[in-house]
């Protein structure tokens, strides 16, 4: 079994009582995990698996496939969705998008969860500006050995090049900062 510090990107239903949860986690990447029972209402999993929750995770690594067993969750953060309002959950959900689309699956990657991390916080202490969005694609450039120190390249130039389309959540925020 496997131990790591995780967040959770997103969840799925898998079937009547169970999900599929995506974790960005500091010791492997992404990873994808089936949480048996999780939609029931006596489950050991109830209250802990939310999105952007930060938790210590135990899994068991499927040798036939990339869908790992979820064993145990141990949260250790909470994501106030009711504090930071629409524009905090979309900048929120476009660092999760942007981050699991950065992160290599099973394999570590500390600074990308570290910046996850600080991003979240950050959406919960302070108001959301377009200064949060850029600094977070400035970092996570930086994470990637991908930034232009001089500013010729824009940070989010930079991360279309890398992975040819960037998460739609990026819209949504920008059209807060239109209004």
């Amino acid at each position: 079994m496997e131990q790591t510090s995780a967040i959770l990107l997103r969840k799925t239903p898998w079937s009547e009582t169970s999900l599929i949860v995506a974790w960005l986690t500091e010791r492997f990447g992404t990873v994808r995990t089936v949480a048996r029972g999780a939609r029931r209402p006596k489950s050991p999993f109830a209250g802990t698996l939310d999105l952007f929750y930060g938790a210590d995770i135990s899994f068991s690594i499927n040798s036939k496939g990339d869908l790992h067993t979820l064993r145990e969750v141990s949260l250790k953060t909470v994501f106030d969705v009711s504090g930071v309002g629409s524009a905090g959950f979309y900048l929120a959900s476009y660092f999760g998008e942007l981050a699991g689309i950065a992160a290599p699956s099973m394999q570590p990657a500390p600074g990308i969860f570290d910046l996850l991390q600080r991003g979240i916080n950050f959406v919960q202490r302070a108001p959301v500006t377009l200064k949060a969005l850029n600094h977070f694609e400035t970092e996570l450039c930086r994470v990637l050995g991908v930034h232009d120190p001089e500013g010729k390249v824009p940070s989010i130039d930079a991360l279309m090049s890398l992975y040819g389309t960037i998460p739609a959540s990026r819209e949504r925020v920008l059209k807060f900062f239109a209004q």
